[in-house]
């Protein structure tokens, strides 16, 4: 499968949404108000099986750097040269949450990384069902790298689901154990910054990520690195290289670059009709704002 047939088949099939909506009979068993969004959803299908397709050939499917990421093994190292843990933390929110899950499946990385390295990981959780989920990852990130029995999972702990005791035990775990190494991945409130300063008075290289846009300032501030937003969420795909998560991201890009066309499309649309003064619905663009 040619990648560079990908961005053609997704543009058909927004065309072909369009050529049909004022084509079929008024009387139907569908809204063709609606066309656009069938387009939109037929169109990240397509895209998401043409990209497993090349994910799971010898196509080498880009994904640009993330420097945050490239520096955990540094990160680690430092922690190894140094004869301190690595903390991390997966945020304050339970299992059901995007960020979690994401947060989690950076662990496995991190854990079989630092069971390479014969470096002690704590991990911080603030519920109990994440704790067991985080405490597995972490004994499966051991037994890949073939050190199952260095596995500690008194390690791996439950603090508390209340914020600011939760905040309060990881400043604690932060200065009682000075871990050269301090990552937080997942969802973060005002607790962001009483984390990171803690961390920073330590000395601790810090990597931070969250989708949470009102505690990103204080990550950026206090930490080395940050993973901003949905870098988060593409950092799984990007360490581990696995087929399907690559062709969720690589399908959800593309996806993007198609609506931010049709929204320029719709607004040139309506610029153009604002100008000529005209109620003629093709001129706004119906068929994109249904």
């Amino acid at each position: 499968m040619n990648k560079k047939l990908i961005i053609p088949a997704t543009l058909g099939v927004f065309l072909l949404a369009f050529a049909i909506r004022e084509l079929v009979p008024a009387s139907q068993y569908w809204d063709t108000n609606k066309a656009m969004y069938l387009g939109i959803t037929a169109a990240m299908a397509i895209a998401l099986v043409l990209y497993t397709k090349l994910a799971r050939s010898d196509e080498e499917l880009y994904i640009r750097r993330i420097p945050g990421v490239d520096a955990l093994e540094e990160a680690v190292g430092r922690s190894t040269e140094m004869g301190r843990p690595v903390l991390y933390v997966t945020g304050v929110e339970d299992i059901l949450n995007i960020q979690t899950i994401a947060s989690l499946l950076i662990l496995g990385h991190v854990a079989k990384m630092t069971a390479e390295y014969d470096t002690d990981i704590k991990v911080a959780n603030a519920y109990p069902i994440t704790m067991a989920v985080a405490e597995e990852i972490v004994r499966q990130g051991y037994a890949r790298a073939g050190r199952p029995d260095a596995h500690k999972p008194e390690n791996v702990v439950f603090i508390s689901s209340e914020q600011f005791a939760f905040a309060a035990g990881v400043n604690g775990m932060i200065l009682r154990d000075r871990p050269a190494t301090n990552i937080y991945l997942g969802r973060f409130f005002a607790e962001s910054l009483i984390l990171a300063e803690t961390g920073y008075i330590t000395k601790a290289i810090q990597i931070a990520g969250t989708a949470e846009t009102s505690q990103l300032p204080f990550f950026v501030a206090a930490c080395d690195y940050t993973l901003i937003g949905e870098e988060l969420f593409a950092t799984s795909a990007y360490l581990t290289r696995e087929p399907r998560l690559l062709a969720m991201l690589k399908s959800t890009d593309l996806t993007k670059l198609g609506i931010i066309a049709i929204i320029a499309l719709g607004a040139l649309a309506a610029t153009v009709q604002h100008v000529l003064g005209s109620n003629d619905p093709w001129l706004l663009g119906r068929w994109l704002m249904p």
